[in-house]
This record gives structure tokens, sequence and C-alpha cells, in this order.
């Protein structure tokens, strides 16, 4: 897949604030109204395209710092080389960043396409920068 050449919103985003076109602010308030796809443990013994379990169980990993860090993607074909080398992580779901922020638990950082061009890292000061832009959820 060519790296540089943005096929979603989130890519475009990406690739905007990569070239220095947006300031951090407007970055983050962007990105939280787009799609990624989030890898989750597959079920054993599963139907070909069901998922029995009500929870998800994304991908998280430990960064150099030991940091736990959400692993998401811009889209399924960007997660497919990444997630061949973490058995067991052959599914996923696509949900809104906003979503998956309003879930995280605290002090954990997120990734966008760990390790292509086209990616982003978060900390976890960053990631609870995204949860305060946030609107009320309707209860």
């Amino acid at each position: 897949m060519d790296t540089l050449n943005p096929r979603t919103d989130i890519e475009r985003l990406l690739l905007e604030m990569r070239q220095g076109d947006l300031d951090p602010e407007t970055f983050a308030r962007r990105l939280i109204d787009l799609e990624v796809f989030m890898p989750v443990k597959d079920d054993k013994h599963q139907i070909a395209g069901f998922q029995t379990s009500t929870k998800a169980e994304p991908l998280v990993l430990d960064d150099d710092e030991g940091n736990r860090v959400l692993i998401t993607f811009s889209s399924p074909e960007r997660a497919k080389a990444f997630v061949a080398e973490v058995p067991g992580f052959g599914g996923g779901l696509l949900t809104q960043m906003s979503w998956i922020v309003r879930r995280m638990g605290e002090n954990m950082g997120l990734a966008i396409n760990p390790g292509e061009e086209l990616g982003f890292d978060f900390d976890p000061d960053m990631v609870a920068m995204l949860a305060s832009l946030l609107p009320e959820e309707d209860q």
C-alpha cells in the first residue's frame, strides 16, 4: 500500500497534520468525529464474520517507556500487516474515534497506523486532551 496516498478521511487529516497545515487543536477536533479501525481479539470457535462475545478486547501493547497503548488504524487494509504479527487479533471493528476515547482507561496512549508514515502516536496526556474535547453524551 502506498504509504503517503491517503484513501480515507482520517488519512487525509493525518497528511494535513504531517504537512503542517493544521494546528494541533483543529487536528484533534476533526479527529474525534472520524472513523477508525480497532483490531479486537478473535473469539475461539467462531463462526466466520460473527462475533459471539459482547465485549470486544482491543489490541493494547506496551511502548518503549512501558506505557499501555491502544492500537488503531485508518482502515482494515492498513491493519493487515501489523495484526499478522499479533496472534489472535484477526477481527476488528470500525467506529468513531470519540467512541474509543470515551472508553479508554486513564494513562493510556493511542496509536493510529503505528510504524507508518501516515500514522500518529498520542501519549496519555494527549489522549486526555482529546477526551476533554468530547461533547457531553446524551443519557
